[in-house]
Formats: structure tokens, C-alpha cells, sequence
């Protein structure tokens, strides 16, 4: 039998309950799910990437088979650099496939033996967006419906240091 190594590249500015839907699911179809948190400085994130790489560990502890790295270079050489089999991308909705498959394109030109695997998240899930839970969080609405304890945690954490 072959090993399988998936690396899930994102932000996770926070990471959702989206994200750990697809996280738990991935860690059930491959051997090891490697969680690579992106530096994103292009994005401005919320919470810097210590902050990130934590709440992400914390919430995917419970997994054995899931390790947690931050990183900051292109995806291309992460991918290889790892030995990985293949990405992971979350598609919430039509409107995601088409920039994620100009992704997967992008990044195969870069690196031939560059595969992307495309989930879904459960259908209860679909909406949540870190974009939009920062938002809200930021705005003082409630956000725990779409994250974990330590994520609403860090909300409140990071609103009242600012």
C-alpha cells in the first residue's frame, strides 16, 4: 500500500467549523493530513500566524493523524518539499470552482505531479466563511454557532487588546 499525505493550505483567519469539517473528513480518506497555515500577508489577517498555527492545533488535537505547520512560500515547492500525494481545497459553492481550478492549473504548470483533491464541506456548513466570521466577531455578534470555544475565545481576546 501506498502512504498518502494531503496538505489543507489556507489562511484560517480563524479557522471555522467549515475547516475542521473538511480537516476531520480528510484525516478518514488519507494517512496524514498536514494543516498548512499561510503566512497571508497579502490578506492583512486578524491573527498573526503563532496565533493561527495554535488555534488550529488546539481544535484538530483530537485527530492523530493531523499535524500543523505554519508556512510562507509558494505552495508548489511546500508540496513537494513534503512529499505530499496531494491539496486539499474546500469548494463552499459554484462560485469557488472556478478560481480554485485556475489554482490547480497554476499550480500543476509549477509542479507536475501537483494533484488537488476538492471537497465539500457537510451541507450545514456551506455558508460559513472566515471572511464573514471575522465581521461579525468584530461587530460584537455572536459567532459560536460557526466556531469552536477557542476561536470565540480569541475573539475575545484580540477585541479587547485592540
Amino acid at each position: 500500500m501506498t502512504f498518502t499525505r494531503v496538505i489543507y493550505p489556507g489562511t484560517f483567519d480563524p479557522i471555522t467549523n467549515g475547516h475542521k469539517d473538511l480537516v476531520e473528513r480528510a484525516s478518514r480518506l488519507f494517512d496524514e493530513v498536514i494543516v498548512a497555515v499561510a503566512a497571508g500577508h497579502h490578506k492583512k489577517p486578524l491573527f498573526d500566524l503563532e496565533e493561527r498555527v495554535q488555534l488550529v492545533e488546539q481544535i484538530t488535537a483530537h485527530l492523530p493523524n493531523v499535524k500543523v505547520c505554519g508556512f510562507s512560500q509558494l505552495l508548489a515547492k511546500f508540496v513537494q518539499e513534503q512529499q505530499a500525494t496531494a491539496v486539499l481545497r474546500g469548494l463552499r459553492a459554484v462560485s469557488d470552482f472556478e478560481y480554485e481550478f485556475q489554482l490547480a492549473n497554476m499550480n500543476r504548470q509549477l509542479f507536475a505531479d501537483f494533484e488537488t483533491v476538492f471537497l465539500t464541506p457537510s451541507e450545514n456548513l456551506s455558508f460559513i466563511s472566515s471572511t464573514l466570521v471575522r465581521e461579525i466577531a468584530r461587530l460584537g455578534g455572536d459567532v459560536s454557532k460557526f466556531v469552536a470555544p477557542e476561536v470565540v475565545a480569541a475573539f475575545g481576546q484580540k477585541f479587547v487588546a485592540s
